[in-house]
């Protein structure tokens, strides 16, 4: 494979979402091998927000999974290997690429919606999302070894109510609100010119009304005007978890997080995500299987018709891939 093939399939592993658009990774890749290898960009941690390095992991894991699709759509198989040496907890995931397989079809048919998938802060229509496709978002998060469920009636107000709290809070920890100016790009000069963060066109228009939980990115802040406008009052609303809570299981949930993201692209479904009540370790625990009290839950999705969110920056390929003999 030579160098430009390579960097392609790294830009496309680069364009997943990530905490504040951290883009959290580096990427290597061996001449000699053939093998990928993905780790942490720490530097890029946001320890207030993110304590644990949990959300890290799931960013990376999205990229992972890019990758995976981006490999089978070059026709090879991407033979995955999670946190190969545990003395490096920067090395999260190799990546060998062999002969294609029969179950590398259904990967590379999700390539188109990798640079095609935005997030959205935008309102989303009423619009019931059909059973068929909440069906298939929820055996492509149990392929990749996730739980994706669907809160609903009580349930779905608690969890309304979380992420309010969240909010709440956010509004008056200052180490948060520091992360969050440090990781928004604010005025046309910065916005328009960075590679990473959120840009201040991206925030979405101001919340006015609607139960949608959304995140206030301007942190009270005078912002490019937007306008403000009512979101849904019933958000369709997913939870995404698996049984464990460690590394292993936080990389599993960010390529389980990208395939149901990606998939729904492909339906028409525009994404987004409310994370704050998350990163509340007693808002978090909360949010668990309701029926069973079990389950870790790492990122909570907000799905619908909607407008599709704009493109925001990325990091160069040249910054974050190193090509080795």
């Amino acid at each position: 494979m030579n160098d430009a093939h390579v960097a392609e399939l790294v830009r496309d592993a680069t364009a997943a979402p990530s905490m504040h658009n951290a883009q959290p990774w580096r990427f290597r890749y061996s001449r000699g091998s053939g093998d990928f290898r993905l780790y942490a960009d720490f530097d890029r941690a946001m320890p207030h927000s993110d304590p644990d390095a949990r959300a890290l992991h799931l960013g990376c894991g999205a990229a992972l999974f890019n990758l995976r699709v981006a490999a089978a759509n070059a026709g090879c198989h991407p033979d995955v290997t999670l946190l190969p040496d545990l003395g490096d907890t920067a090395l999260l995931a190799t990546v060998r690429l062999i002969a294609p397989r029969g179950d590398d079809v259904a990967l590379a048919l999700l390539h188109p919606a990798i640079h095609e998938r935005h997030t959205s802060r935008y309102p989303f229509t009423e619009t019931e999302i059909p059973a068929g496709l909440r069906t298939a978002l929820t055996d492509a998060a149990r392929q990749e070894g996730a739980t994706l469920s669907f809160p609903s009636s009580w349930h779905l107000r608690l969890v309304e109510e979380l992420a309010e709290d969240a909010r709440a809070r956010d509004l008056t920890d200052r180490d948060r609100q520091a992360e969050l100016e440090r990781w928004t790009r604010m005025g046309i000069a910065e916005a328009d010119t960075a590679t990473d963060g959120v840009p201040d066109y991206a925030f979405g228009p101001r919340q006015r009304g609607g139960r949608a939980p959304m995140r206030d990115f301007s942190g009270g802040r005078p912002t490019a005007d937007l306008g403000s406008t009512p979101f849904e009052n019933d958000p369709h609303l997913a939870l995404l978890s698996t049984d464990g809570d460690r590394p292993r299981d936080w990389l599993r949930a960010g390529q389980a997080m990208e395939r149901v993201l990606l998939l729904a692209t492909l339906e028409g479904l525009a994404t987004s995500f409310s994370t704050e009540a998350l990163e509340w370790p007693d808002l978090r625990w909360p949010l668990r299987d309701p029926v069973s009290g079990t389950g870790c839950v790492h990122t909570m999705l907000r799905l619908g018709y909607g407008p599709k969110g704009p493109t925001v920056p990325r990091r160069p390929v040249r910054d974050i891939l190193t090509i080795e003999d």
